[in-house]
């Protein structure tokens, strides 16, 4: 980090402490019983995270009483915004008439929701599960199964939970993304895991070139959230479709965080590109914990009770949890019913947003650029990312590019910008985060203020 860096983020980093002391003590507190004192790594930054006691609309509340607008949206999952009615209040309805706890058995509101799912998405069947982590895992199992290989390609940079079967090339290093990234996995998964760079037509050739007939599954995320949410050009999905037909691989579509944030179904739709199975989370559970693999009736049959061998696709004691069907269930049908309505107005609030975070900065001489604009096949969306480019003509195509020191300065992306902001009343991930229906004009101006008023900070310099 350089000096200059250095000096405002201690400043930052020193107010902060000042203006969040009750967060502060309960994140003492629970670093004695928790590890880290958090139980997801994505929710903690330095010097500490803040806590929350409630959250609605775009904004959420922190222990101390401060209000904060917020565009981490549940991990991005809260589309109309944090606790919309539109879900909670089928989900209260539901505990007043004395049901929606764990019962371990099936009610038909589960294959209501799955219909639905199937429809949106052009999917044979459903499995229903609890994170985006299993969902990859299994559907990387069915894979393996299917073809009897086991060698998986996926993008560098790319995240699919804390999965085994893709635990390497997602932090990035020296040598770019090519390393097992968690202890504790197979020793195989440096052989069997495969690494190729996202938006690259020829390297991803190249791969299935030399170990075509032995990649089980390609599996990428068509909008990588760790390359700030830059779509696939047509040119690499359509090759990703492609060459996995061609050399007998599966090819699988990560829509955990993409699935419904750009239309009411996944983002692979608007590519006129149908993988031969996807994962969706987050925006498909309404703010409930509820996953999904989706895909061909011939791949999921080998999960059911008949097939020999099985692939034991179990899901998990809290799969299909009522009121993550029902929240769910309110969610798609809202999505559905209102596409038209939805996302053109999600798309043209973030170019606003994105604009006017870019001219902001740019009237106190600092240089950023947002991506989550769009392509031939994708409008811009509502997820996007703020960076700093080092070399003007900069226009990254993958996680490659936002992640290299020598390019973008990573500091003022992850860190600065993390706690300056929050001291402005702004909370932000990896630079920015997602839109949602709840955020107003007014959210956008205060945004942008904020913006303003932290890079006058950066060139100062303290």
């Amino acid at each position: 980090m350089s000096q200059p860096h250095a000096r405002l983020l201690n400043a930052l980093i020193q107010e902060y402490r000042q203006a969040f002391p009750q967060s502060e003590a309960a994140h003492e507190r629970a670093t004695r019983v928790l590890v880290d004192g958090i139980s997801h790594g994505a929710r903690t930054h330095k010097p500490f995270p803040l806590r929350i006691r409630a959250a609605q609309g775009a904004y959420v509340t922190e222990v101390g009483g401060r209000h904060l607008l917020d565009y981490w949206q549940g991990h991005y999952a809260n589309i109309l915004g944090h606790n919309p009615p539109e879900v909670t209040q089928g989900l209260a309805a539901m505990l007043q008439e004395g049901y929606g706890l764990q019962t371990g058995l099936p009610e038909e509101r589960e294959a209501e929701y799955a219909e639905l799912l199937a429809q949106a998405t052009g999917a044979d069947q459903v499995r229903l599960t609890t994170s985006g982590t299993l969902a990859t895992m299994y559907a990387l199992m069915i894979a393996r199964a299917h073809t009897g290989r086991k060698r998986v390609l996926k993008v560098g940079g790319g995240w699919h939970g804390a999965n085994p079967l893709a635990l390497k090339g997602v932090a990035h290093n020296d040598s770019g993304y090519d390393r097992i990234d968690s202890a504790g996995i197979s020793s195989s998964a440096d052989e069997e895991i495969l690494v190729t760079r996202f938006n690259d037509v020829e390297a991803l050739e190249r791969a299935f070139a030399r170990q075509g007939d032995q990649i089980a599954a390609f599996i990428f995320e068509p909008c990588p959230s760790i390359a700030g949410f830059i779509p696939a050009s047509p040119a690499y999905m359509q090759a990703a479709r492609r060459l996995t037909a061609q050399h007998g691989a599966l090819l699988i579509l990560d829509e955990v965080i993409t699935g419904f944030r750009y239309c009411a179904s996944g983002v692979q739709r608007l590519y006129g590109v149908q993988a031969d199975m996807t994962t969706y989370g987050k925006v498909i559970g309404g703010g409930m914990p509820i996953a999904a693999v989706a895909g061909r009736a011939d791949l999921l049959a080998l999960i059911s009770e008949g097939a020999s061998p099985r692939v034991w696709f179990n899901g998990g004691t809290y799969s299909a949890h009522p009121l993550s069907v029902l929240g769910g269930l309110l969610m798609l049908r809202y999505l559905v019913e209102h596409e038209a309505q939805v996302y053109p107005a999600l798309a043209a609030q973030g170019e606003r947003l994105r604009r006017g975070i870019q001219e902001a900065m740019a009237a106190e001489g600092v240089a950023a650029r947002c991506t989550g604009g769009g392509n031939a096949a994708v409008r811009g969306g509502s997820l996007s990312t703020v960076y700093f480019p080092l070399q003007e003509d900069l226009a990254p195509q993958g996680p490659e590019d936002l992640h290299d020191p020598s390019l973008c300065d990573v500091t003022l992306a992850e860190r600065v910008l993390k706690v300056g902001l929050l001291l402005n009343g702004v909370n932000v991930v990896h630079g920015l985060g997602a839109l949602s229906m709840a955020h107003t004009e007014a959210d956008l101006e205060r945004t942008w203020a904020a913006f303003g008023a932290l890079a006058q900070r950066i060139r100062a310099g303290a």
